[in-house]
């Protein structure tokens, strides 16, 4: 599991290096680019998909035979790994959900709080719903953003609540991770 986990990270950390070294800040337009840098483009990306596919299948086979990887069956980094795999299943909206009802039924020491709040708005936004706890952002005019919450007044009560800080604090984990936004 740990290995599938890091194999996803890197593709997606060569993938981020390359939109920054060569976007525009606001990512790429790949109609854009010269050939060469179309290319390079497609086989990172096409890395990432191909990660995600094959980790969607190997997890979906491991939750039907085992049920989720809980925290005392994988310890806390196999089941948090196990949750990334699912977060990054966006081909498999119908898995995901899947998952986090699994998940969701699950005792509070057995799995993480952050990892059900991450993967329930990815889930609801991919529904056309709204999200819960805003762990969803997009650049806006220059700015990280979340996507629509729900009942925004009170997100950040949510968010305590999921372990999670508050929006204000995770727009400058993003701002330090990807940088400001240039669109």
């Amino acid at each position: 599991m740990l290995k599938r986990g890091t194999e996803d990270q890197e593709a997606r950390k060569a993938l981020i290096a390359w939109v920054q070294a060569n976007g525009d800040g606001g990512g790429v337009n790949v109609a854009k680019l010269a050939a060469e840098k179309q290319a390079e483009f497609a086989k990172l990306s096409g890395a990432v998909v191909a990660a995600d596919r094959e980790n969607t299948r190997w997890l979906g086979e491991l939750v039907d035979k085992h049920g989720w990887p809980t925290h005392s069956q994988a310890g806390e980094d196999g089941a948090h790994t196990a949750w990334l795999l699912v977060q990054h299943a966006d081909a498999d909206v119908k898995f995901q959900r899947k998952c986090l009802g699994l998940m969701a039924k699950l005792p509070k020491e057995d799995v993480s709080r952050k990892d059900v709040a991450y993967l329930t708005d990815r889930v609801l936004l991919a529904e056309g719903k709204k999200q819960v706890y805003g762990t969803q952002f997009t650049s806006v005019c220059k700015k990280w953003e979340p996507r629509p919450p729900e009942d925004e007044a009170n997100v950040d009560k949510r968010r305590a609540e999921a372990g999670l800080p508050p929006l204000a604090e995770y727009v400058k984990q993003l701002e330090a991770m990807y940088g400001t936004p240039k669109k």
